[in-house]
């Protein structure tokens, strides 16, 4: 049927033809989760010739995938891949405010007592950062470690945080996003999401109206 242009189409149920010729059908959908190594970038390729997350994928996904977000050089743990464009939108969008899990190695001795200062946030030059939850994991003169949940993924926010209170991160993981977690995951390694783990990533956006 030739229709107005304007008219929307579901490239699943029609028939989409330019000057005769079918459009090729989309790409099937694809989601990895990666455990990402310090040293590898989050990008698709590196100008710079560094090793990028791509590389850590089957060849035959390497460039149909992207990440979702960005995780810093140096810090390692969960990173979806995927090209559900719509989907990475969601997940992405300050509304949902999915929740990062980070485990953190910081500089200096770190106690219970010391958890309301954490946990009432601190300011930023780009706003107040505050914590969904924060616990100290280990603490020791030298170092501690922390895991800290954000519901946002601004640009090095838990080194900014941690900075702020006086702690310098040392060592930083991201051991969850949403309700993906890193698991027994080797570092370097990916598998497929599960079903069960797609149902869970897609639910967690659907609580709130789509982003306009």
């Amino acid at each position: 049927m030739t229709r107005e242009p304007g008219t929307l189409a579901d490239p699943a149920t029609d028939r989409i033809t330019v000057d005769g010729r079918p459009l090729p059908a989309p790409e099937p959908a694809q989601y990895l989760l990666v455990n990402k190594p310090a040293g590898v970038v989050t990008t698709v390729r590196d100008p710079q010739g560094r090793p990028a997350v791509t590389d850590l994928l089957p060849a035959h996904v390497r460039e149909r995938v992207y990440p979702v977000g960005r995780l810093d050089a140096d810090v390692e743990g969960v990173l979806l891949m995927t090209n559900d464009g719509p989907l990475t939108h969601r997940l992405l969008h300050p509304r949902y405010a999915l929740p990062r899990l980070y485990e953190a190695e910081v500089a200096g001795r770190v106690t219970e007592a010391d958890l309301p200062r954490w946990r009432r946030g601190a300011a930023l030059d780009d706003g107040p950062a505050v914590p969904l939850a924060v616990a100290v994991v280990r603490s020791a003169a030298a170092s501690s470690t922390m895991r800290l949940v954000f519901g946002e993924g601004r640009k090095h926010e838990v080194k900014r945080y941690c900075d702020a209170l006086g702690h310098r991160v040392q060592r930083l993981r991201r051991i969850a996003f949403g309700p993906l977690q890193l698991g027994a995951l080797p570092l370097g390694a990916c598998r497929p999401l599960t079903s069960a783990e797609l149902t869970a990533l897609r639910a967690a956006t659907a609580a709130a109206s789509p982003p306009r």
